[in-house]
């Protein structure tokens, strides 16, 4: 049986450091990884991104939309909380899917990230110490 099998309807709830923006999302992600790419450690402030995708439209915010800053465009931006700078996910493949940062989420996914992404650019100081594939860029067909 797969995570996704697993997890059935249960919706997760997920939420900024200051609470401001909180979202609801489906436990039900279609996959998960760690991207070290120079954008995502940016953006985070830390080695790396633990996100899981999911169709856009299976995510909705609960509270706080108007609290919600866009960096980007329409169909692929990351969405951070004004107040305290949290990002919270980003649209990505023309828009059709998100990727929760793994870390805003409250309650616990049901799927593990099963892959490191963008190594051949991650931070010189960090060492990946688990046994998970990694790849120099992207991996087809999944996480983009």
């Amino acid at each position: 049986m797969t995570s996704q099998e697993n997890a059935g309807n249960r919706m997760l709830a997920g939420k900024c450091l200051c609470g401001a923006v909180q979202y609801a999302v489906a436990d039900e992600f279609i996959y998960a990884a760690n991207c070290h790419c120079s954008n995502c450690r940016r953006t985070t402030g830390s080695a790396f991104k633990p996100f899981a995708g999911i169709e856009r439209e299976r995510l909705s915010l609960t509270k706080g939309e108007d609290n919600v800053l866009i960096f980007g465009e329409e169909t692929g931006h990351d969405a951070h909380c004004k107040t305290c700078g949290s990002l919270l996910y980003s649209v990505v493949s023309d828009g059709a899917f998100v990727h929760v940062t793994m870390g805003t989420l409250v309650d616990e996914p049901a799927i593990r990230p099963t892959q490191h992404i963008f190594v051949g650019s991650k931070a010189k100081w960090f060492t990946i110490a688990d046994d998970l594939p990694q790849y120099e860029e992207h991996v087809a067909g999944g996480a983009d």
